[in-house]
């Protein structure tokens, strides 16, 4: 049985059996095993060069330039200026950047957003709606294949269903001040505009490729993604950003950038039929 012809609900498992043949048994280190403890060390993902030969390294590997170059490699999927990179630094290993690892082993489970149990291909399909602001690659095509294929190599020896240093992205206490628009805008153009233009429109590589995503406006996220709501904003902010500065905001500046940001326009949520502000 090859993976091109899987059922999709099969899928996870072919691929865990044949994770268990072709790579190597090197796991993160035991400190990344911990329930309900947050002092231990972020989980390990395997070595780039780890990679296996054949049908399967191939797969990964083309999971992981559709993961860093979305709008070149899924194209017809894709509705904006962003990549799965964007959003989940570093070629979606980097902690606090909703990472890879630490998604892997919490699917299936129920979302609130959608009311229902979704499966990891499913809440793939959400980023692709939401924060691509495009169409859902079908769970069987090979995009959705290769990405998955690279999620769980890249959560190897993980473990399911507990907590690891570093997944998700922070959820910060609500400010002691309301997010003031104004401080944002400050902020933003002090901090931010370096990378993503004082218009927050991104700024592009030499070959036309975004080096640094837009941030509103028809080309960024839109209403119904994650990124949306301020406080998930804020959160990702306040760890990642400035970009290799991570924690050099303040709570509060993350908050005020946060709300500045999403105060600009940008698409509508596609579960509804209002337009874009």
């Amino acid at each position: 049985m090859t993976i091109g012809s899987t059922p999709p609900g099969r899928l996870r498992s072919v691929l865990v059996f044949l994770f268990s043949l072709a790579l190597p048994v090197a796991l993160g280190p035991s400190e990344a095993l911990a329930s309900g403890n947050q002092n231990f060390q972020f989980f390990a993902p395997p070595a780039e060069g780890s990679l296996p030969d054949g049908p399967m390294g191939r797969l990964i590997r083309k999971g992981e330039l559709i993961f860093i170059h979305t709008n070149l490699y899924a194209k017809k999927y894709v509705g904006n200026d962003l990549t799965c990179e964007s959003c989940h630094l570093d070629r979606g290993i980097k902690p606090y950047s909703a990472p890879l690892w630490g998604a892997v082993g919490t699917y299936p489970r129920y979302r609130s957003k959608n009311h229902k149990v979704n499966t990891l291909e499913e809440r793939i399909q959400g980023c692709f709606r939401f924060s691509l602001n495009g169409t859902p690659p079908p769970a069987n095509s090979d995009t959705m294949k290769a990405i998955v294929a690279y999620a769980y190599w890249v959560s190897r020896g993980a473990p399911i269903g507990l907590y690891l240093k570093g997944q998700g992205i922070v959820r910060l206490p609500k400010p002691d001040r309301t997010p003031s628009l104004h401080r944002g805008k400050v902020l933003f153009e002090a901090r931010c505009a370096l990378c993503h233009g004082l218009d927050g429109q991104g700024t592009k590589a030499d070959l036309g490729q975004v080096a640094f995503p837009p941030v509103w406006g028809p080309h960024s996220y839109n209403r119904g993604a994650g990124f949306s709501n301020v406080r998930e904003l804020a959160g990702f902010l306040r760890m990642n950003m400035p970009l290799s500065k991570g924690k050099s905001l303040s709570d509060q500046q993350a908050w005020d950038v946060a709300a500045y940001v999403n105060s600009h326009s940008r698409p509508a949520d596609p579960r509804t039929s209002s337009a874009s502000r």
